[in-house]
């Protein structure tokens, strides 16, 4: 059974018979307690100090969604500060060890930016996405789990909203899925922290394919900017986005 479109989506409209399942995928907070070094895997915590950011959040995300998580606490305390904003708390947010960032082994733990300047100038991610961290994962060991978690909780949410808090890395494995199984397309786009990427899942008696309605949206940004537009003209400064790198 297909799921009509929305009011506010009518410019996504489809074609009866075609079931439409929307992944909302939502990137954690910035990591603070890096110290400037790689962390994949390791399970730092995030800074959810700035309540403008997820009350933005909260504003395009969908009220009857199903919620997914990390296995990693950084993605839990991101959904905990959308509810704390005033988003309704779901009844449940499964941890989807499917969703985890790339295990980046031995480099984790190592300076970020002078590892970066190691690497082959050009590169779009830590290396090209066949190459393996020592002791960990490549691109493609993280592009392959997450899209079988994704064919797996489509599946048994056809037709619904589903909001995963994730990673960088798995949101470019996300939409390298959904460019037609294209990894290394994936890794190409800016996922900024807190940012919304919206992936929908098409299917038919005869077709199974994606679209992209939106990527890295930042919904502070034009919630800060329509505000401005609506005040008396003062020192008022809006929230920086800078605030997020």
């Amino acid at each position: 059974m297909s799921n009509p479109a929305k009011p506010h989506d009518a410019s996504h409209a489809v074609a009866a018979g075609v079931v439409v399942t929307r992944w909302w995928w939502v990137r954690h907070a910035p990591v603070r307690e890096d110290g400037g070094c790689i962390y994949g895997q390791e399970d730092l915590g995030c800074d959810t100090s700035d309540r403008v950011v997820f009350d933005a959040v909260g504003k395009i995300l969908p009220r009857d969604a199903v919620w997914y998580a990390s296995s990693l606490k950084r993605t839990h305390q991101t959904a905990d500060a959308i509810w704390a904003a005033g988003f309704p708390r779901p009844a449940a947010m499964p941890h989807e060890a499917a969703f985890a960032e790339q295990h980046l082994g031995e480099w984790q733990g190592q300076n970020r930016a002078a590892f970066l300047a190691s690497r082959p100038s050009g590169s779009n991610w830590f290396a090209a996405i066949d190459e393996p961290a020592p002791g960990g994962e490549s691109f493609m060991d993280l592009y392959i789990r997450v899209r079988r978690g994704i064919e797996r909780i489509t599946a048994e949410h056809a037709g619904k909203d589903i909001i995963a808090v994730a990673h960088g890395g798995t949101i470019k494995a996300a939409i390298g899925l959904a460019l037609g199984g294209l990894p290394d397309k994936g890794l190409a786009f800016t996922i900024d922290n807190c940012s919304v990427t919206r992936l929908d899942h098409l299917a038919s008696a005869d077709h199974n394919g994606w679209r992209l309605p939106m990527v890295n949206q930042q919904p502070w940004i034009a919630d800060a900017s329509h505000k401005a537009m609506h005040q008396p003209a003062g020192p008022e400064v809006a929230p920086s986005p800078t605030q997020l790198a």
